[in-house]
């Protein structure tokens, strides 16, 4: 069996870019992969393989035909769906539980690491988290005018309120479920079963689906 490298821990950085492009009509695994990489890059994450200038990484699912190319250029990583067809470095990952290792990658030890460290960004905390979800998807037709939010924490529940009006939906559960969710990293029907609670109609929570894949697919 290969020897998996790992990397130092690189510090969280504010501000650090690399220009990050998806192709057009773009399927769910490419838009996931893409958001994915902007949120590291954003934040100065993985840039020992951010900042390559050649390269690719195949990325499949590890139980559906999902699959998709992440090729870097000077200055430029770009997604694309399928898989080329003799790439550097092959990686399987489980969609649903933010892009973990399911088979022992295969090709460039080192770049498929690197893309593996690219591909699980630290969780911002749940209230930031929530605060843009909020902005994000506040224009969806339909969306409760009130999105409360009820965090778990060791000194009881921490509850914040984003907008204003008659009409609720609560979400609640533990800090990191709730950070996934809001920040795109999780399913929302996946994490309900995951401690995810939610408070509000049938209708609702379809409007607040949509609004989750907006996140999660940056749509």
């Amino acid at each position: 069996m290969a020897e998996i490298m790992t990397f130092p821990e690189a510090p969280v950085r504010e501000g650090s870019t690399f220009s990050i492009t998806i192709e057009d009509d773009a399927s769910p695994v490419v838009r996931l992969i893409g958001r994915t990489l902007r949120d590291s890059a954003r934040i100065g994450y993985a840039p020992e393989v951010l900042g390559r200038s050649a390269g690719t990484v195949a990325i499949r699912s590890h139980d559906t035909p999902q699959a998709a190319t992440i090729s870097f250029g000077r200055k430029t990583i770009t997604v694309t769906g399928g898989v080329v067809a003799e790439p550097d470095a092959t990686v399987v990952v489980d969609l649903r539980a933010r892009f973990a290792s399911a088979r022992e990658p295969a090709g460039d030890v080192v770049l498929a690491t690197g893309i593996l460290r690219a591909l699980t960004p630290p969780l911002p905390h749940w209230r930031e988290a929530a605060r843009n979800f909020w902005a994000v998807t506040r224009g969806i037709p339909g969306i409760p005018e009130v999105l409360i939010v009820d965090a778990d924490g060791p000194g009881g529940p921490e509850r914040h309120r984003f907008g204003d009006g008659a009409t609720e939906y609560l979400m609640a559960g533990p800090p990191d479920v709730l950070a996934g969710v809001f920040s795109g990293a999780d399913d929302f029907v996946a994490s309900l079963g995951a401690g995810l609670r939610v408070k509000g109609t049938l209708s609702q929570m379809s409007v607040m689906t949509a609004a989750s894949w907006r996140v999660r697919f940056d749509v």
